[in-house]
């Protein structure tokens, strides 16, 4: 029987620089979750990613990658390689997670709770493709699970009413 979490703030990840986290590090911040690859047609979201980072991120948004080689083989690397490509084609400066699955058997738990708060199109459970987007409120609230095609500047709009005026905790 699968053990699911109480919160999505109680469960354990993995940083690129292979040092292990709870997600409760980032109670009271607004979060934008996306499962992320150097070699995919959608990875100049990348930018865009940044952009909304560096935007929001003193109002209290955080940006998590977790990089997935999934889908088509499109994040063959090793952390090295992510991080490095990461920080000169893009200059990503947004906190990078350990390779990861999404989907199937191996879906690491933190994609299982996100999947299970927010269904896809037509409900659907599983990540379709690279840059799958998941907006969590401060409270740990899976609010909204966006696709791959909806670019990362179309999301302002639901991150300004997340962040609010709250503090940041």
């Amino acid at each position: 029987m699968e053990t699911i979490a109480p919160s999505l703030f109680d469960i354990s990840v993995t940083r690129l620089d292979n040092t292990p986290t709870a997600l409760g590090e980032y109670r009271g911040k607004v979060l934008l979750i996306v499962n992320v690859a150097s070699k995919c047609g959608f990875t100049p979201q990348y930018a865009g990613l940044e952009a909304l980072y560096q935007k929001y991120k003193d109002r209290g948004l955080v940006v998590l990658g977790f990089p997935c080689n999934q889908f088509m083989w499109q994040e063959p690397g090793d952390a090295d390689a992510i991080q490095s490509f990461c920080t000169l084609k893009y200059n990503v400066t947004f906190p990078m997670f350990a390779k990861i699955d999404v989907n199937g058997k191996n879906a690491h738990p933190l994609y299982k709770h996100l999947k299970r708060e927010a269904r896809g199109t037509l409900g659907t459970k599983s990540i379709k493709w690279n840059f799958a987007k998941f907006l969590v409120a401060r409270d740990g609230t899976v609010v909204r699970r966006f696709g791959t095609a909806t670019r990362p500047e179309k999301l302002e709009a639901h991150i300004e009413k997340l962040l609010g005026d709250a503090p940041t905790a």
